[in-house]
């Protein structure tokens, strides 16, 4: 008995330390988009709209809906080199980029293909910006699934105030 209540608790510990790890990952991501955002908001003329959009992006319950939110995550990713010439996820550089933010090969590959599925499922959307809207939408659902979503919380206090 004691020893299935041990492995159970270091089941849960192993379960519990990966969440933090990858809500921490998520958490540097989410940062060095918003290091760009400065330059795409000047170059696009962002509103707020956008910036609400992009402050309460991991927020499930926040719609999403602005098509210049798409615009900027199309801006923000191409100055990041995440986007190949046809404004598709370069694979290689953004499994590069997770594994530089922290990501070990496998959550990077993971991340990686859960983009990929979201660009799947919305290819027939001619316009760059609203599909780029439509993906974020998919990732960030994805992202809950899987509990690799940074809390909300942690992301206003410690990486919006890293912008300012």
């Amino acid at each position: 008995m004691k020893r299935s209540y041990c492995v159970f608790v270091i089941a849960l510990i192993f379960i519990n330390v990966r969440e933090i790890k990858s809500n921490e990952v998520m958490k540097g991501i989410t940062s060095s988009f918003f290091k760009v955002l400065d330059e795409c908001k000047r170059e696009l003329s962002l509103t707020d709209n956008v910036l609400t959009d992009l402050y309460y992006f991991w927020k499930q319950d926040h719609p999403l809906m602005h098509r210049d939110t798409g615009c900027a995550i199309v801006c923000m990713s191409q100055k990041l080199n995440l986007l190949d010439t046809i404004g598709k996820l370069h694979h290689g550089n953004a499994q590069e980029f997770a594994v530089n933010h922290g990501a070990g090969e496998q959550m990077a590959k993971k991340l990686v293909t859960m983009v990929h599925e979201c660009e799947q499922q919305f290819m027939e959307q001619e316009d760059a910006c609203l599909r780029a809207l439509d993906v974020a939408k998919c990732f960030r659902t994805a992202m809950h699934d899987v509990n690799w979503a940074p809390k909300f919380d942690v992301i206003v206090t410690e990486v919006l105030t890293e912008v300012k």
